[in-house]
């Protein structure tokens, strides 16, 4: 099942750290603090997130496909303050059975995957009845001008060279078609300006 973007992955990692340091740390935790019991997180990366999964956490599965995020992952794991299991997988096809999680995780990944829509019916079907999705996504801009740079680069080079990221997806509609009742939404710029991959939602969604 992997994803091989090693040149990526290596910019990517160095990337994650900047962004931490950037204000990406406090994001993260406001992401993870309301979770509870079993969590699942697709497109793990290089492990960003365990650091920050609250004790009421009981064990985090973590699904990478690209070899190299995976084995970045599997060392951040060992400092997590929860177990973590990291694994291979693709998020359109989530090796779990039905409604075994009360909580699904997505951090900037679902600009990536491959069929965004298969990917969240896979987070709906893997959701415990009254679990809950939450998601930290870059996605469409909110005027005319910058979601038509978007949609020049995602048609051209910006997959190409960014491990498959389209930086204009309407991610929060993709998560309403897939049948998840989206709740609180926080929309922000980051790391600042009004670039074409500057625009960012947090959000939470349940069955």
């Amino acid at each position: 099942m992997d994803v091989k973007h090693p040149i990526f992955a290596r910019f990517y990692i160095r990337l994650s750290h900047a962004m931490e340091r950037g204000g990406m740390r406090e994001k993260r935790q406001a992401l993870l603090a309301p979770l509870h019991g079993r969590v699942l997180e697709i497109g793990a990366g290089n492990g960003m997130n365990f650091r920050h999964y609250p004790r009421e956490v009981t064990q985090v599965l973590a699904v990478e496909p690209e070899p190299s995020l995976r084995a970045a992952a599997r060392q951040a794991a060992k400092e997590a303050p929860v177990p973590v299991e990291v694994v291979d997988g693709l998020a359109e096809r989530l090796p779990v059975g039905d409604g075994e999680f009360d909580g699904v995780v997505s951090c900037l990944v679902l600009c990536s995957v491959r069929d965004q829509a298969a990917a969240l019916r896979e987070v709906r079907r893997v959701l415990a009845p009254g679990g809950q999705f939450r998601f930290l996504e870059h996605v469409r801009a909110d005027t005319a001008g910058i979601r038509r740079a978007q949609r020049v680069i995602d048609a051209t080079v910006g997959p190409r060279l960014l491990g498959g990221c389209h930086c204009g997806r309407d991610t929060v509609a993709g998560v309403e078609r897939a049948g998840l009742r989206v709740g609180r939404l926080d929309r922000f710029l980051f790391p600042g300006g009004r670039t074409p991959w500057a625009f960012h939602v947090m959000g939470t969604a349940a069955l």
